[in-house]
């Protein structure tokens, strides 16, 4: 492998290119996109937690539901691209067992992300090599349900040569090792697997946790709160 990156970790989380809406506006969104009924949480709790919420959250906080009761296979096809919905790949049928790891989700159905940031300065560093990075800044990465969130509130935060990892979540192998696949999230070329007709569209996958890709950030917070 090829020496590590040297680039100083920095993000443009201070910049806000994303700017995200009020808490109380996310909650309706994802009333609208209709997770109460695809998941049994009550849209009046939603609703009651994002405005106590939005007393204390800082400028540009997300909106999230707890994986436990929103799990990555039920978010991705709410995705949109151009109109085209979201999908996880075939080979990734596991993808709701990618738990958090190295990090905890506050005890509660739902919480609050700070400080997103996509982590295009970290592009072309492996998983392995942007984790220690994020935490010695006082970041954390991002968990997979958490990136799908995002996206879910700002489709535009996914760009053909500016998308994400969310190395947040990983998944064990029954002998205690770290399954060595990442989950990620881009936009499908429309080949392979995915069908023609995917081409453009959100696209929920995987990517070695060794390797480096110039198109991929990590997407991070500065912390959580339930």
């Amino acid at each position: 492998m090829p020496d590590a990156p040297t680039t100083t970790v920095t993000t443009d989380a201070d910049h806000a290119p994303f700017p995200l809406p009020p808490l109380t506006d996310q909650a309706e969104r994802l009333i609208e996109l209709g997770l109460p009924a695809l998941t049994g949480i009550d849209a009046g709790e939603l609703r009651a937690f994002a405005e106590k919420a939005a007393a204390d959250a800082p400028p540009g906080a997300l909106l999230a539901v707890h994986p436990d009761r929103a799990p990555a296979s039920v978010l991705a096809p709410l995705l949109r691209l151009a109109e085209k919905p979201g999908f996880v790949v075939v080979d990734m049928e596991d993808v709701d067992a990618f738990a958090p790891q190295g990090l905890d989700l506050p005890d509660a159905p739902f919480y609050t992300v700070d400080g997103p940031d996509r982590g295009d300065h970290m592009g072309d560093w492996s998983p392995e090599e942007a984790l220690p990075a994020l935490t010695g800044a006082g970041r954390t990465p991002f968990v997979l349900t958490e990136g799908i969130h995002w996206l879910l509130q700002r489709p535009d935060v996914l760009e053909r040569n500016k998308c994400f990892m969310t190395i947040g979540s990983r998944l064990r192998k029954p002998d205690g090792a770290f399954d060595a696949r990442t989950p990620a999230i881009w936009i499908s070329n429309g080949t392979g697997r995915d069908g023609k007709e995917r081409k453009g569209a959100p696209k929920v996958g995987w990517c070695w946790w060794n390797n480096r890709h110039t198109w991929l950030g990590f997407a991070s917070t500065t912390g959580r709160k339930g």
